[in-house]
């Protein structure tokens, strides 16, 4: 069965910030990927969520191929 392309996903990874992290945020909303990427930091990496790293998770933000 052929991957079908369905548009743009937004995209962060940890490893895109430096960390040794496999966690993976996909959505098609900015809020709700930067609500899973704040709700990730805080408690995996015990990060306090202010708008110096709200700043920096939006600078890494792109977008990816959909498939399914």
């Amino acid at each position: 069965m052929e991957d079908v392309i369905m548009g743009k996903i937004k995209v962060v990874r940890c490893s895109d910030a430096g960390l040794d992290c496999s966690f993976v945020a996909h959505s098609e909303s900015e809020e709700d990927l930067l609500n899973q990427v704040g709700k990730h930091a805080k408690e995996v990496h015990g990060m306090e969520i202010n708008d110096e790293l709200v700043a920096k998770v939006r600078s890494l933000i792109h977008e990816e191929e959909q498939v399914s």
